[in-house]
């Protein structure tokens, strides 16, 4: 039976009069008779004696009035309950990575966020880039996205993906034609990297530094689509995921080399801090961005 006919037994029931029940309920007379004859009909028994301006229940009646309070009351009950849950998910969240790259793939996530949860206000905070972590523990942040598994009691720490970095370069480039490429090749190029310093340059970090390798020069250049310009130039040589670059249309003449025999691989993970675990609207946007981000 529809939630509505519940409505209209109990409604004509505490009214005691078609009249009365059909201005409650914003319906015509006739609307409300044609109801209430369907119900019965659908049933098979009489729920009113009607009486011009004193309907009275019958005894399948009175059962049906009781089923209706209850399971009206109930529903009434659960809205309240959700209406409480979902007060709970109002804050603010500031968000911050330690990859440039991945700022990428914020932005469409928090577009989604903000037509699920229009009640969190998400803030990204690219001035904390280069110090997620700290910030984090300074509660300058909520949640930072970073790639090396922070050591600190006083924060989560979950898994989302794994990337691999790429070395792009022109096709006519001289390492163009290396099936990969190993530290020393980048030797003597021109790295265009996104910033300094070079501590918060994974390539930097997680490649050549190992290889203890510094290209003999390194530029930075804040915006991704204009060191793919100084590469399709031949101009040197910049590092990306494939994942950070889909957005942009790549000419051809561009080439993804793997950095060493079994490629560049890196880890992000998704931190905040433990005390803000029972946060409701913490958790909602961490669910979602497992969701969307998660291996």
């Amino acid at each position: 039976m529809e939630i509505k006919y519940l409505k209209l037994i109990q409604t004509i029931a505490e009214e005691g009069n078609i009249s009365n029940s059909a201005d409650r309920l914003f319906l015509t007379q006739s609307a409300l008779s044609h109801q209430l004859k369907e119900i019965e009909e659908r049933l098979g028994f009489k729920i009113f004696i009607r009486a011009r301006n004193n309907w009275k229940l019958t005894e399948e009646g009175k059962e049906l009035y009781k089923l209706s309070q209850s399971v009206l009351k109930e529903i009434e009950d659960r809205l309240i309950k959700i209406k409480d849950i979902r007060a709970g998910s109002q804050g603010t969240i500031r968000i911050s990575t330690e990859c440039y790259t991945f700022y990428h793939g914020l932005p469409e996530f928090i577009q989604k966020m903000a037509l699920l949860y229009p009640q969190i206000d998400i803030r990204m905070v690219v001035e904390a880039t280069h110090h997620p972590v700290s910030k984090l523990l300074s509660n300058e942040l909520d949640i930072s996205i970073v790639t090396a598994r922070p050591e600190n009691d006083q924060l989560e720490t979950i898994e989302l993906f794994e990337d691999e970095i790429f070395a792009v370069m022109h096709r006519e480039h001289e390492l163009a034609t290396k099936p990969f490429l190993e530290g020393m090749d980048l030797l003597n190029q021109h790295l265009i990297i996104h910033s300094f310093p070079l501590e918060t340059v994974s390539v930097y970090q997680l490649f050549l530094k190992p290889h203890k390798v510094e290209p003999v020069k390194i530029t930075a250049i804040p915006l991704t689509e204009v060191a793919l310009e100084l590469v399709q130039a031949n101009m040197g040589i910049s590092c990306f995921p494939k994942w950070a670059l889909k957005s942009f249309k790549l000419p051809e003449t561009l080439v993804f080399k793997s950095l060493g025999r079994l490629g560049l691989k890196r880890k992000h993970y998704l931190v905040y801090r433990s005390e803000d675990s029972s946060k409701k609207y913490i958790t909602d946007f961490i669910d979602n961005i497992e969701d969307e981000f998660s291996l």
